[in-house]
């Protein structure tokens, strides 16, 4: 059996309906292309740590101002001090509450870090009571504010973090 022969007007129009396919599947690259640009355009770069990402906005009251405490700890060996300074952060709005930690810094080391505001009530509390024992785990782990975010409490973590590091900026660490 030989090959199916069609009329001129039956190529013409397969012809035409390729071109059509051709065309629609043109068009579609070029959308899909332009939308993966566009969302390249507008999804802001990373940021180095928590600290940056615009979700904390320190809060201008009077409990903000924080503080160093040394304190003079003296160990049971051969009479020696290592210094230790409680430290207060500057405290953060996070939009649903105000993040403010306490430091406690031993020699180099951060040896305990105390939430000492975090947003109350409702959701915003139970996701703070949630994320607070995480943030302290992280904070001490890293030895810095550099700490990873606690999933569903992006502002508590960013506030927590800069609160951190401002208690660090000022111990001079």
């Amino acid at each position: 059996m030989g090959p199916i022969r069609t009329d001129p007007a039956q190529r013409a129009a397969l012809r035409r309906t390729r071109a059509r396919r051709v065309v629609a599947f043109a068009g579609m690259l070029t959308v899909v292309g332009g939308l993966v640009g566009l969302r390249a355009a507008l999804t802001p770069a990373p940021t180095q740590a928590l600290g940056s990402s615009g979700l904390a906005v320190e809060t201008g009251g009077s409990g903000s101002a924080g503080g160093t405490s040394p304190t003079p700890r003296h160990t049971s060996g051969g009479g020696s001090t290592t210094a230790r300074r409680v430290v207060v952060g500057k405290a953060y709005d996070v939009s649903y509450g105000t993040v403010q930690v306490k430091v406690t810094i031993t020699g180099s080391r951060i040896t305990d870090v105390t939430a000492m505001s975090l947003p109350h009530g409702g959701r915003s509390g139970d996701i703070s009571q949630y994320a607070a024992p995480q943030l302290r785990r992280e904070a001490l782990s890293a030895q810095s504010a550099h700490i990873d975010s606690v999933s569903g409490a992006s502002y508590t973590s960013a506030g927590y973090a800069m609160s951190l590091q401002s208690a660090l900026d000022q111990s001079g660490r």
